[in-house]
């Protein structure tokens, strides 16, 4: 800003800002995303995937609602009004996502429950959640939480860690990578699901601004030496196997030989997503990349 600019409430040309402009500009409704096709998809899948498909919706949905329950430390200990506006923008988006996955289950899910005869089933039940997912949760909220004790720098980077980075850089991108895969237009064992194609869609465009803000933060305390890479690095791989037994524990769409992306796969693409994320923080010549290259399905 130049001397004969006038002081002013926002910095409209740094990130946080262009992230909640991205979100104001990218609005969409849950309950706009038609699902009669995927009602109909429901019908032709054999049990045991459809009880994947149950436990893969589960999980995404209980996650969702456990990251919008944990962010509000992160919005009280930030000062910046642009932080905030951001983070205003993510819970109300965190939300948009608990309701998309609980609209599905009602809608699809229920239906072909019934058709079927079936006892109407909860997302909410225990049954679909392993041990290494609720650690992995419960985490998370103990270091999101800890803010509001202690907020150094340190802690700072430790909440990024376990929420952006790890839960939203790594799990949720590895479940939108297998879901996408294994109900979209290219596996033809299984059939399509385009209505929950598109939410995940919609979800990971949502996403990326989440995981760009917090990468960004990350990067900006190595790189004003706030806090040594090394605290990052050992955060996230304490966390990585919960991760990746997390995905062990979803049911999905397949087995190894099955049709869909294996067990094996999935635990590959996370580790893969979890070195290209350590290396745009930690190394000066990397940038963040643009919000949609950050949650892009490579094959």
């Amino acid at each position: 800003m130049s001397a004969d600019e006038p002081a002013m409430q926002l910095d409209t040309g740094i990130r946080s800002h262009n992230y909640y402009r991205n979100a104001v500009e990218k609005h969409w409704d849950p309950h706009e995303v038609d699902l009669e096709a995927d009602r109909e998809g429901a019908a032709e899948l054999p049990e045991p995937a459809f009880e994947g498909l149950k436990q893969s919706l589960a999980l995404f949905g209980a996650g969702e609602e456990s990251v919008t329950e944990d962010l509000a430390p992160l919005a009280v200990v930030l000062e910046d009004i642009d932080d905030q506006l951001f983070l205003t923008t993510q819970l109300y988006e965190e939300s948009k996502h608990t309701d998309f996955f609980d609209r599905y289950w009602r809608e699809v899910i229920h239906a072909e429950e019934k058709r079927r005869g079936q006892e109407l089933s909860s997302p909410t039940d225990e049954k679909w959640f392993n041990e290494p997912y609720d650690e992995l949760f419960e985490r998370n909220e103990r270091a999101m939480a800890r803010l509001l004790e202690d907020d150094t720098p340190e802690n700072r980077a430790r909440a990024h860690c376990h929420y952006h980075l790890t839960i939203e850089g790594i799990l949720a991108q590895t479940g939108y990578y297998g879901l996408t895969l294994a109900y979209g237009e290219n596996e033809p064992e299984l059939p399509d699901l385009p209505g929950l194609v598109e939410g995940l869609k919609l979800v990971r465009s949502d996403e990326g601004r989440h995981v760009g803000f917090g990468m960004a933060k990350l990067k900006s305390l190595v790189s004003d030496g706030e806090v040594e890479p090394d605290l990052l690095r050992e955060t996230v791989d304490e966390l990585v196997p919960l991760v990746q037994e997390s995905l062990a524990g979803d049911g999905g769409a397949s087995s190894e030989s099955g049709p869909g992306p294996s067990p094996s796969e999935l635990a590959d693409y996370a580790y893969t997503k979890h070195e290209q994320r350590m290396q745009q923080i930690t190394s000066a010549s990397e940038k963040i990349p643009d919000v949609e290259e950050l949650t892009e399905l490579e094959n």
